[in-house]
């Protein structure tokens, strides 16, 4: 069910055609680099009797003075590199083209108030419009651009009072995680004097009487620690609008347990706080709840075990709806009535498919299924039987569907690999599906094609993997290719549009996305194959999605780039120091890439359900330092040319990371392939990344592929 509005909604990047269809070359001879010296001592850490050398722990300090003049030693030797590629130019002007159009996301609304986010083209950040009614005249609402001259201020999370009188909205600055929390009336568009600080993980929950709302927050760090310290006692806070900060009221915490994640919801009827909390990053849930009628509010359970995950949907009286993989790995819908909550009813039950995630609107539910990676939604009522399959237009992903219990209608998008996004409006009583909104591109999608194939990992599972490519290509190994993955915290790779993965299609480039295990593709099962002590499986799984698309003639060695952010940094990074000869380029970003030392700084404790950590037992020790991308690079390995990629502000995956395992394999890279270290200016995890440095970045990644797997690219591209 609707609770707030979604500001910064995926949008579609699209591309217009290339000019020109002749081609040249753009392989060079690589150029002899000097890799500046790293900042080093002689530090060794000991875990249950073996002794781990650190040489570059002093680049954990990334605001030291040595520290610093590495980093810019470096990110002048990644610029001369990058700059120095003629192709470099026509690319980055390119992506400026194909950037530049009209961007507008999907409605919802709150009472007659309705909101959508809309971009002109090449705006840093969307903007968010409001209107009276479907058919009003728009007005701008929250232009994140007039906050900051470069684009760095993003919108993140906002919650619409139920009586649609104020938004609150959280900004976020230079890529950072930390929000700050602002309230302002929709009517005149002026913010009230509200300004809360130190939110993180955030969303906002209006209290009955819209007059006041809860949120999370954290103790101010120290002065110099707000991008380093560890995420320790979130706690739940209620702001009463008009009131400092200060003024707060403590709701909820949990000082006995310091690493809960801690979330609410208020019920539409206004009656319950519900209060969720999870250890870490693990899916599996307790759910507790407050009868906000009741002048004692006392604290009671719905689910007291974390023993699976408890997703809330929606509640009639007494009567509350979930999600769960409570004894169905794949999804169901379960009720429970709190006046006997010791009795689960199965309202929706588990199916083959995985179950995504549930929207409600009118009175129904809209279960969202993965088959093999990709949308496919049905329609139920609240009784659990079945009305209606959703009809999608292909192999793609559907989201959306949120509305209220008396909507007649509600609004999805639609997007796969090679379609651009296309918002549709759904009559819920018909079941009819009507074009809401279509992006007019110079693209026609009719040239492209995805093919669902599906291969054998080393252990014999069956994996799914989706590519990408022009019609018609002859499978001869010549083609470049980008290998993506990620593979962890029960994350599903399911299709989306991009104007950058469009625009390497364009560029006569292949796109692959291997649905590896360890993310919700087929359920909980699937995700917990790829977790902990079962985490080589993810590295086996994508090694083997290499080596099927060379096998079929899609690709080659010195044709393929294996790609992956995060966690699917640490992918790659576990990927390359396994297998160097697996690639002909690697490309890790903002990586999770020494795994011995990552809970000991920013959010990394939260992690620990994911992967274990050294310092927990020998075991789960022994099992990081097999695959910990850092502690594995070996001295005189021909390495393959690598661009690890990180940014100054990242508060989620500390740099350090990416400092130290850069300096590493430059240290010990005994082939003349480069090692270049990419460091983004005021920018994070990639959320709220202005759309300009996101051209830069992605012309920096196409131009090196272009030089190191020599992409021949159009004249005039």
């Amino acid at each position: 069910m609707y609770r707030s509005v979604a500001a910064a909604l995926a949008l579609c990047l699209l591309f217009a055609p290339l000019r020109s269809a002749a081609l040249e070359s753009v392989a060079h001879p690589q150029m002899v680099l000097q890799y500046p010296p790293a900042p080093k001592d002689a530090t060794v850490d000991t875990y249950f009797g073996v002794k781990v050398p650190d040489p570059y722990r002093p680049l954990e300090n990334i605001d030291a003075p040595a520290t610093l003049a590495w980093e810019r030693a470096e990110e002048q030797l990644t610029r001369g590199y990058l700059d120095a590629i003629p192709a470099r130019a026509a690319i980055a002007k390119h992506l400026t083209h194909v950037v530049d159009y009209e961007k507008i996301g999907a409605p919802s609304h709150v009472k007659n108030q309705y909101f959508y986010s809309y971009n002109s083209g090449l705006q840093n950040q969307n903007v968010l419009y409001t209107m009276n009614g479907p058919n009003g005249k728009p007005r701008v609402l929250i232009d994140p651009n007039a906050l900051s001259k470069d684009g760095t201020v993003a919108l993140g999370d906002t919650s619409v009072s139920t009586d649609a009188r104020y938004i609150a909205y959280a900004t976020q600055s230079a890529g950072s995680d930390w929000e700050t929390w602002h309230v302002r009336n929709i009517a005149t568009g002026k913010d009230l004097p509200d300004v809360l600080h130190w939110s993180k993980f955030s969303g906002a929950s209006w209290m009955p009487g819209n007059r006041s709302f809860l949120y999370a927050r954290y103790a101010t760090p120290k002065p110099g620690k707000e991008r380093t310290s560890a995420l320790y006692n979130q706690r739940i806070y209620l702001h009463r609008l008009g009131t400092p900060q200060s003024s707060d009221r403590l709701f909820y915490a949990r000082p006995d347990h310091k690493d809960w994640f801690i979330g609410t919801t208020v019920t539409l009827d206004g009656r319950y706080a519900l209060l969720s909390t999870n250890t870490g990053t693990s899916p599996n849930n307790r759910v507790y709840y407050i009868d906000l009628r009741s002048a004692k509010r006392v604290v009671r359970p719905i689910f007291a075990k974390a023993d699976a995950s408890y997703n809330y949907l929606d509640n009639a009286g007494t009567r509350f709806y979930f999600q769960t993989d409570a004894n169905a790995p794949r999804g169901r819908v379960v009720s429970i009535d709190l006046r006997s909550p010791n009795v689960l009813h199965t309202v929706i039950p588990e199916r083959a498919a995985a179950l995504a995630s549930v929207a409600t609107a009118g009175h129904r539910f809209f279960a969202s299924y993965l088959v093999d990676a990709h949308s496919a939604v049905r329609v139920y009522n609240y009784a659990g039987h079945f009305v209606r399959d959703v009809p999608l237009p292909g192999i793609g992903s559907a989201s959306g569907f949120d509305g209220w219990p008396d909507d007649r209608r509600v609004y999805y998008s639609y997007a796969s690999w090679t379609t651009p996004g296309a918002i549709y409006s759904y009559d819920i009583a018909s079941g009819k599906s009507t074009l809401y909104r279509r992006p007019q591109i110079a693209f026609d999608a009719n040239e492209y094609q995805t093919d669902e194939v599906f291969y054998r990992s080393k252990d014999g599972t069956r994996i799914p993997m989706m590519i990408a490519h022009r019609k018609g290509i002859a499978l001869d190994g010549s083609h470049p290719t980008i290998l993506y993955g990620y593979g962890g915290f029960d994350i599903a790779m399911t299709p989306y549009f991009s104007s950058f993965i469009a625009t390497w299609l364009q560029m006569g480039g292949i796109y692959a996305v291997a649905n590896i295990r360890g993310g919700s593709e087929y359920g909980e099962a699937w995700h917990r194959a790829g977790m902990l002590a079962n985490k080589q499986n993810v590295f086996d799984d994508f090694i083997a999605a290499a080596e099927y698309l060379k096998a079929k003639g899609y690709t080659s060695t010195a044709k393929l780039a294996i790609k992956g952010e995060s966690n699917g940094g640490l992918l790659i990074g576990a990927v390359e120091t396994q297998r160097p000869d697996l690639a002909g380029a690697a490309l890790p970003g903002v990586g999770v890439l020494d795994m011995l030392r990552y809970d000991k700084f920013t959010v990394g404790n939260a992690w620990i359900p994911e992967y274990g950590c050294a310092t927990c037992s020998k075991a789960q020790f022994e099992t990081l330092l097999r695959y910990s991308p850092l502690q594995n690079v070996r001295p005189g390995t021909h390495y393959p040319p690598t661009m690890i990629m990180t940014a100054d502000h990242d508060d989620r995956v500390f740099p350090a990371h990416s400092f130290k395992f850069a300096a590493t394999m430059q240290a010990d890279q005994a082939g003349d392939a480069p090692i270049l270290l990419r460091i983004e200016s005021k920018a994070g995890h990639g959320g709220g990344t202005p759309i300009a440095k996101s051209i830069d970045e992605y012309a920096d990644i196409y131009a090196f592929l272009a030089k190191n797997l020599h992409v021949e690219i159009p004249v005039g591209f």
